[in-house]
């Protein structure tokens, strides 16, 4: 298990992660993106609930 994680650390590590990680902080920062995250929280919330 440790041997997975130490490569998913070198690939964000590289250039490929980096842009990877940029481009998720871009989205994150987009007003419509933030919208439909909450709305999709909502939901999920919604459906654990006991009924």
């Amino acid at each position: 298990m440790a041997k997975i994680i130490e490569r998913i650390k070198e690939y964000f590590r590289g250039p490929q992660g980096r842009r990877m990680t940029e481009k998720a902080k871009t989205m994150a920062r987009d007003p419509r993106n933030k919208e439909r995250f909450q709305r999709l929280m909502d939901r999920m919330r919604r459906h654990k609930q006991p009924h």
